[in-house]
């Protein structure tokens, strides 16, 4: 029974599109402003230049940004908090909803599990016979993996009509124009739930991409297999030698003209609040001189919560895919690639998955 549940929680995870994995948990982590408040106002008060009214109206001020942003951590940290609540039952999971060693469940999220194992077993055939051929011909056929992400895609596809779960996506005919230039780009989305994963395969459409994926993965049944057959990128975090053969790996698809999808955070946001940027996709991109397509994922964390073993409910009607206008990474530095990605992302979160430091 053990291994049925990782079985079926192993597909779920993954997104087809021959991509599977999760975020990029990949380099060092982007700076975060802070705010001081004792240093700005000593510094204030030491300059014969400030009036004590001066001082005590920027101090005023001050407190009122630091009250505000204090009060959203803590309403963060609570709804956090509920979220892992330990009862058996909640009635905040909703009517029907149990607790079980993996998450919650209730009706709709059984009847997902139950469509996803379904499709899983011909995907997972495809996949083997994708392994077979590949040994055989020493890798000659299908060089950039592109029929297990077919394979994948459909998986997706079926999957989210069956449950109802196609998100809303603006912007299609961005990428629209964008494939006609025939280049290859690092899409790049915020990331608190794992529908985030099919979201994004469904957006990008029947085109051939990697993702960049966490390699503890590549140990999970099913997941770990459509991991390697895909040619994913795959990084150990624990070491330098993993993340330096990753840049390079990814690189050379996007030299290729094969795109990437990578979620910078490194993790899925438990509180759904935009977390720090990794800067290995900017990196990537940047060397390469690769645009980046941000994408801002709306509501995913409505839909599938981080304490449900599937998700809760439809996703049709609640959550929305936007796709940004591509952001190109010549001309720039590094730094300043990450910061238009970010503010694109954030520019079209609703108030409460937007970054608390937005606020101080």
């Amino acid at each position: 029974m053990k291994k049925v549940i990782m079985f079926s929680k192993s597909i779920v995870i993954v997104f087809l599109a021959g991509a599977v994995g999760t975020s990029s948990a990949y380099s060092i982590s982007s700076s975060k402003s802070q705010l001081r408040v004792s240093s700005g106002v000593s510094k204030a008060s030491a300059s014969p230049l400030f009036s004590s009214r001066r001082i005590t109206n920027d101090h005023v001020r001050i407190h009122d940004r630091v009250h505000a942003a204090t009060a959203l951590r803590a309403s963060s940290t609570a709804a956090a908090t509920s979220n892992v609540s330990d009862d058996s039952s909640s009635p905040n999971e909703g009517f029907l909803a149990f607790k079980t060693k993996y998450g919650y469940l209730n009706p709709f999220a059984i009847y997902y599990g139950v469509v996803a194992i379904l499709l899983g077993l011909p995907w997972f055939v495809g996949l083997t016979l994708c392994q077979l051929l590949y040994k055989l011909t020493g890798d000659r056929i299908d060089k950039f993996r592109r029929i297990p992400t077919t394979i994948s895609q459909m998986w997706g596809v079926v999957l989210l009509a069956l449950c109802r779960s196609r998100p809303e996506v603006e912007g299609r005919e961005i990428l629209q124009n964008f494939f006609k230039e025939g280049r290859a780009a690092m899409f790049v989305a915020n990331h608190n739930s794992w529908m985030d994963i099919p979201f994004v395969g469904t957006s990008i459409g029947w085109k051939n991409y990697k993702m960049v994926s966490k390699a503890e993965l590549g140990k999970v049944p099913i997941l770990g297999k459509s991991i390697r057959v895909g040619g994913h990128v795959m990084v150990d975090r624990s070491s330098r030698k993993s993340q330096l053969l990753t840049l390079k790996s990814g690189m050379q698809w996007l030299k290729d003209g094969i795109h990437l999808v990578t979620f910078p955070e490194g993790t899925r946001s438990k509180t759904g609040r935009l977390l720090p940027f990794k800067n290995g996709a900017f990196k990537m991109a940047h060397k390469v001189g690769a645009p980046i397509i941000p994408i801002s994922i709306v509501g995913a964390g409505t839909a599938h919560p981080a304490n449900w073993m599937f998700p809760k409910r439809a996703s049709r009607g609640i959550c929305k895919v936007i796709l940004h206008e591509p952001v190109e990474s010549e001309g720039i530095t590094e730094k300043e690639l990450a910061k238009l990605v970010r503010d694109a992302i954030i520019e079209d979160l609703p108030e409460d998955q937007r970054p608390l430091d937005e606020y101080e």
